[in-house]
């Protein structure tokens, strides 16, 4: 009995773990994604963890995207969506702490951006 409650407990305890290392992606990340086209469109992601929840928005030139159905899924990797055009685009992203890698399935294309964050006004 006291095995099976130890082993529960550090389960426990590592998910807590994984979800608080990912917890340092709230904020806001700026990037570019070249497009198919080879257009170059400036992205600014600001970002809200709460547990395995991820909320927030993607501001665009042309609009802001509020990103919805997110997912936290381990301690550097996460899952959301935005509307495009009235159309979902499922999103990939990895937290490198420094950097954010986000790959978006745009039409079947996959649009990598590299974001960094933006420093805190003082």
């Amino acid at each position: 009995m006291k095995r099976k409650i130890l082993t529960a407990a550090l389960l426990f305890s590592t998910v807590l773990a994984c979800f608080a290392a990912i917890t340092d992606l709230t904020g806001k990340w700026k990037g570019t994604v070249i497009m198919s086209d080879g257009n170059e469109v400036p992205l600014t992601y600001i970002f809200k963890v709460d547990g395995d929840k991820l909320t927030g928005a993607v501001q665009t030139p042309q609009d802001d995207l509020k990103i919805y159905d997110g997912k936290i899924t381990n301690d550097k990797e996460f899952t959301f969506k935005v509307d495009v055009n009235g159309d979902a685009v499922q999103s990939t992203g990895k937290y490198y702490g420094d950097s954010v890698i986000v790959v978006a399935n745009l039409g079947g294309d996959k649009l990598r951006s590299k974001l960094t964050r933006v420093p805190a006004a003082k």
